[in-house]
């Protein structure tokens, strides 16, 4: 009898665990096919590397393919849409940026709403921007540069991108942080950026750090300050505009992983832990330090936090500035 009893008792627990077992493959039981991971810059830019670091990790982890797949044009918004209108079954994720949120403030013709059709998943990792020069600018921080530049506005203009992000957050230092009256000459990417300013017909460039770093490094530009709350670990040397005495100018790349508006609670919140498990691992960070950013992983309420506050500065900061919208 007590042979029996410990047997059915042995049956009894593992028929428990089965049932348990059950319950969690019928919620996080995620993946069981490949994943696409649509990423909406080229391949080779920090954007689309670091995707492809964390897609390995994810595919690693979980068992089942990540791929990436590159989908340019529009500053992010013709991926955005695309990504907008997938199943929400947790097999298509879109490897945002700051863009997913700040082109709808600036482009009446966007296909998506950034709050209403996507669900954050987390944040990866972000990065500053950063101020530069040309060599022959007399100029080695940016208080320099600002009594030069109100001295001889017609003699500077400073390169940005077209649209997004650092178009809008140019506007805001260069305009109302250091009440410059100088010219911006629009570029569609970092590399066009870069050259100008290396060929001095920009003297001042306003650029991610990740594409400056070369540059920076090797002394073809001249680094006055980065864009970010601490200075980086890139260049420590670099202070911050707040050092510089200009506060309220951080601006910070960000890059994360959103999913279609409806995907499951319980995938996000499984690829939420997983993306915050591949972030701490040192070499992980050693290789986003590499491509010029900081690990950050975050909650998704933290991400979307992030993507509202994106929104209302910039709302306000192209209601302020009188900024055309397409």
């Amino acid at each position: 009898m007590k042979k029996i009893l410990a047997c059915l008792g042995i049956c009894s627990l593992l028929a428990s665990f089965a049932g348990a077992s059950h319950a969690q493959t019928a919620t996080t039981g995620y993946p069981t096919r490949s994943v696409r991971v649509i990423v909406p810059y080229p391949a080779g830019g920090p954007t689309d590397l670091i995707a492809r670091l964390v897609a390995q990790k994810l595919g690693e982890n979980l068992g089942q393919r990540f791929y990436i797949e590159n989908v340019n044009g529009a500053s992010g918004a013709r991926a955005a849409a695309m990504a907008a209108t997938a199943p929400a079954d947790g097999y298509t994720l879109l490897a945002a940026t700051n863009d997913l949120a700040i082109v709808p403030v600036i482009s009446k013709n966007v296909q998506y709403d950034p709050i209403k059709d996507f669900v954050p998943i987390s944040l990866v990792s972000s990065s500053p921007s950063v101020v530069l020069v040309h060599p022959s600018v007399p100029a080695n921080t940016i208080t320099e540069f600002v009594a030069l530049a109100r001295a001889e506005p017609a003699k500077y203009s400073f390169a940005s991108m077209s649209l997004g992000h650092n178009l809008l957050n140019s506007e805001r230092l260069f305009k109302l942080g250091l009440k410059l009256d100088i010219t911006r000459v629009p570029f569609t990417g970092a590399a066009p950026i870069l050259t100008s300013t290396v060929a001095g017909h920009t003297l001042v460039a306003y650029i991610g750090l990740p594409s400056a770093t070369p540059f920076i490094k090797d002394g073809r530009l001249r680094a006055l300050a980065v864009a970010g709350s601490k200075r980086s670990p890139i260049v420590p040397d670099v202070p911050t505009l707040s050092e510089g005495g200009f506060k309220d100018q951080e601006s910070e790349l960000v890059i994360g992983l959103v999913a279609p508006a409806g995907t499951p609670a319980p995938i996000v919140d499984l690829l939420s832990r997983e993306v915050a498990k591949i972030v701490v691992q040192p070499d992980i960070q050693e290789r986003l330090v590499n491509f010029g950013f900081a690990a950050v992983g975050s909650t998704p309420a933290e991400f979307s936090a992030q993507i509202r506050d994106d929104i209302e500065r910039y709302q306000k900061l192209v209601r302020d500035e009188g900024i055309k919208i397409e």
